[in-house]
């Protein structure tokens, strides 16, 4: 309706006798701007009419329905608004985004009441690091491989969630992060209090990126890792340099079949040495990737995450022709489950082992170090380098990883079999060397029993 071409200034008089039928009175003067309306139910609203400094278009923005709002309080509000405007900013617009903002801290404050470090936790593991069923059934995979998944949930429910997951992430601070992960450290689990810390950091960032905190809200996990690396607390692992000389891989190969360790453990370390494989590779063989007939183990989820092909020497493909403790899925089975065992059984055992001084005589070793022990030892019978690094599926760095496609097939296999026959012949020079032993004890006990 066209407003009312009157001069005369707004009054409560004739604000109050306005019917829906009536046009829209304005005032005039210094509160030029100030409109009220009548709508069809007889609700009387004040508004400010103006061109926007930013867009230039006709803006009319709500003040407020009268009585609640009197005319005097219309016309201060018309003014602190004219003020912004005449700063060059639009009104409407700062009005918006602080009710946004507004709605947000309430909703906010909502989730602060619920939002646990569990629950955070949950939210980071379910939506980002795990796979996911989408309402059509199709999967959606995660950020993580499904070693990595578990490995993820393993690790934050391991420490975190026991420790502080009732708290409300938004209450977390620094300290307790910083005593969350000392605990681990002080138990001299520097490792994994380094991969605590790298995931809480990472949930609270995921969480951070939906909005479950306010814009000034600071990562705490953050904050404790500056902090921690001050007092220069290694959080990761210290760089592997053990492997077995001739002499200890003797004492190993001939240790290791009378060792505690399980049945299925013993064919993992046997098979890692022949392979040069990791040991989490060797853990999770299924049949369906092994080729006795080629001789080739496919690995098709790899720690680099590139899929190989592992040629494996005579001893290993008759070995597992004969292996009694597989499955009908996998090779190296758990008795228990069925399903593949878990690397770090083989480092546990190891460590009981160690504690009940069932050990065998030689500086302490990790599986881990057979590896190497492999890497090393291909070195030392003059395997070429680039042979080497294929046989243990090292990828070639800079641009001779991207140019240098070849696979190194075939000379894989003759320097894994090369390797795999030095092992035996370690194995038998080792046995004869006991043999000799036991003669020659023998010998003297019935030379002393005669002369007796």
């Amino acid at each position: 309706m066209p407003a009312d071409k009157g001069n005369k200034p707004l009054s409560y008089r004739a604000i109050e006798v306005m019917k829906p039928s009536d046009s829209d009175k304005a005032d005039n003067g210094v509160n030029r701007g100030l409109r009220v309306t009548c709508g069809k139910t007889g609700k009387k609203t004040f508004f400010y009419r103006y061109t926007s400094p930013v867009t230039e278009k006709l803006i009319q923005m709500s003040l407020g329905v009268f009585p609640t709002m009197s005319l005097d309080q219309a016309r201060i509000k018309l003014q602190e608004l004219k003020l912004i405007r005449q700063q060059g900013r639009c009104p409407a617009t700062e009005e918006r985004v602080a009710t946004h903002e507004l709605k947000q801290k309430v909703k906010n404050e909502k989730i602060a009441e619920t939002f646990t470090i569990q629950a955070m936790i949950e939210l980071y593991l379910q939506n980002y690091i795990e796979d996911q069923v989408l309402p059509s059934g199709t999967v959606k995979n995660g950020a993580r491989k499904k070693k990595g998944q578990n490995e993820t949930r393993r690790t934050l429910y391991g420490d975190a969630v026991p420790k502080i997951g009732s708290k409300l992430a938004c209450d977390v601070n620094r300290q307790d992060i910083i005593d969350l992960v000392m605990s681990i450290v002080n138990r001299g689990a520097n490792v994994q209090a380094g991969n605590v810390l790298r995931e809480v950091l990472a949930a609270y960032d995921y969480s951070m990126g939906l909005g479950k905190f306010d814009d000034q809200f600071i990562n705490p996990a953050l904050q404790a890792k500056v902090s921690l690396a001050r007092t220069k607390v290694k959080l990761t692992s210290k760089k592997g340099s053990r492997f077995f000389s001739n002499d200890e891989l003797k004492i190993f190969l001939t240790w290791l079949p009378s060792s505690k360790f399980t049945d299925v453990q013993k064919n993992i370390l046997r098979m890692t040495l022949w392979t040069g494989c990791r040991t989490g590779e060797i853990c999770e063989a299924a049949w369906r990737d092994i080729d006795l007939n080629e001789g080739v183990f496919y690995i098709r989820e790899s720690k680099t995450g590139v899929a190989r092909e592992v040629q494996l020497p005579r001893q290993c493909i008759d070995f597992l022709k004969t292996n009694k403790v597989g499955n009908e899925l996998y090779l190296f089975p758990s008795q228990r489950t069925g399903r593949p065992i878990k690397q770090k059984q083989l480092t546990e055992s190891t460590w009981v082992m160690r504690e009940a001084d069932l050990m065998l005589d030689i500086p302490r070793w990790t599986p881990h170090d057979l590896r190497r022990t492999v890497r090393t030892g291909l070195s030392r019978l003059q395997c070429p380098t680039e042979v080497a690094e294929a046989i243990l599926g090292h990828t070639k760095k800079g641009l001779v990883g991207t140019y240098d496609l070849h696979q190194y097939t075939e000379q894989s296999r003759e320097w894994l079999q090369r390797w795999a026959d030095h092992l035996d012949v370690l194995l038998c020079a080792e046995k004869q060397l006991g043999e000799s032993h036991q003669g020659a004890s023998a010998g003297y006990t019935h030379t002393t029993v005669t002369s007796a």
